[in-house]
């Protein structure tokens, strides 16, 4: 099971520039649907890279759904090497990616989040618009379920500032 706060103070207090995305944005917005890890665009500086390896390093990060024994070893080379990453921790899972379809990466994602509170952390998340319009273009039949429920979440928000 994730430990979403865990996740979420581990990499914050390690300086990890990154902005959540997936079901946790959705939640952050005032969803109701169920989500098992975090998904996250983290920046791809060198920088940024080191803070990742090393904030998630004592919590054994390993390929989600690899069988038991396949080499993989966490560290920044790996990471500069690949892009996306769905990995399972000690404390839960987390899909750390470098770019998302219909939105980019880190940098081209920047100007469509706010700064939000989750489990009383300071996060960067995808704005209500820019999660709907990602969902949209992934073009999954969980992401379109998802968009329904989003699309109603943002038709209340709107009808509430006319009155």
């Amino acid at each position: 099971m994730t430990d979403f706060k865990a996740l979420l103070r581990t990499l914050t207090d390690s300086g990890v520039e990154f902005i959540l995305v997936g079901g946790v944005a959705g939640t952050v917005h005032g969803s109701t649907r169920l989500t098992v890890d975090v998904d996250a665009v983290y920046r791809r500086t060198p920088q940024n890279i080191d803070r990742l390896v090393l904030a998630l390093t004592p919590y054994h990060p390993y390929l989600r759904g690899a069988p038991p024994g396949l080499p993989f070893r966490w560290d920044a080379a790996t990471i500069k090497r690949g892009l996306n990453f769905t990995l399972t921790t000690d404390i839960g899972d987390v899909d750390l990616l470098g770019e998302i379809t219909g939105g980019g990466g880190y940098d081209d994602l920047a100007g469509t989040t706010l700064s939000i509170r989750v489990f009383g952390i300071e996060c960067r998340c995808l704005t209500l618009d820019k999660l709907i319009e990602v969902k949209r273009a992934a073009g999954r039949p969980k992401d379109f379920e998802a968009i329904a429920e989003l699309e109603a979440i943002r038709d209340e928000r709107s009808r509430g500032d006319r009155t």
